[in-house]
C-alpha cells in the first residue's frame, strides 16, 4: 500500500490538492496528514481524490471543533485524531504527531513501524535505532503549503517501507503568485 505523508498545509489548497493528485497519480491510497491544516475547510479540496485522510492538528490549531465536525460528516473521508494518532495501515503501526522531538521519544519505544511528523518545515526520513533492538523509520515530509521551504511531501510504500521525498508540481511562476504565511513556531 502507497501512502501520502504531508504535513503544514497551512491553508494552501492548491499545493496541498497538487501533492494528494500527484501521489494518487503515483499509486498513493491514503493521506497522513501530520498537522498545521489551520482551516478544517481546507481539507475539502481533497474530496475529489477519494481517498482517506487521516489528520491531527499540530500547533496551529485553528477550528479543533468544526474539525471534528468535517469528519463525521456522512460519507467523509476525513479521520481527525486530535493531537496525535496511532492507526495500522497495511498491517503497519504507524504513529502520528506533529512535534520531531515527540516523534524520535515515540520511535525510540520500538512499539511503531513508521513515525510521521512536520512542525520544522524541512523534509527528513531517518531510521532510528528503538529499545527493543530495532529500527523504526521516522519521516517528517517537509511543508506541503510551501512556508519558508519549497513545498514538499513523501510518496510512501508500507510494503515495502520505502519513502522518497517529493516535491510538489507546480506551474511556473505559481509560487510567486501564493500569498507569504509566516509560520507560529
Amino acid at each position: 500500500m502507497k501512502i501520502c505523508i504531508l504535513s503544514d498545509s497551512h491553508d494552501n489548497r492548491r499545493l496541498l490538492d497538487h501533492a494528494v493528485e500527484d501521489a494518487k497519480a503515483n499509486g498513493a491510497e491514503a493521506v497522513l496528514h501530520c498537522g498545521d491544516v489551520v482551516a478544517p475547510t481546507t481539507l475539502r479540496v481533497l474530496k475529489k481524490h477519494g481517498l482517506a485522510v487521516h489528520v491531527i492538528h499540530g500547533n496551529n490549531t485553528g477550528d479543533t471543533f468544526s474539525m471534528a465536525k468535517l469528519a463525521h460528516e456522512p460519507g467523509s473521508l476525513i479521520h481527525y485524531y486530535g493531537a496525535d494518532a496511532g492507526i495500522v495501515l497495511a498491517g503497519r503501526n504507524i504513529f502520528l504527531v506533529h512535534y520531531p522531538h515527540y516523534a524520535r521519544g515515540m520511535a525510540t519505544t520500538g512499539d511503531w513501524d513508521l513515525v510521521c511528523c512536520g512542525h520544522e518545515h524541512r523534509p527528513e526520513i531517518a531510521w532510528l535505532p528503538n529499545i527493543k533492538g530495532g529500527r523504526t523509520l521516522l519521516v517528517n515530509p517537509g511543508t506541503v503549503g510551501g512556508v519558508g521551504n519549497p513545498p514538499t511531501y513523501v510518496l510512501g510504500d508500507l510494503l515495502r517501507m520505502e519513502f522518497e521525498i517529493r516535491d510538489v508540481p507546480v506551474k511556473p511562476g505559481e509560487l510567486a503568485s501564493m500569498p507569504r504565511v509566516t509560520p507560529r513556531m
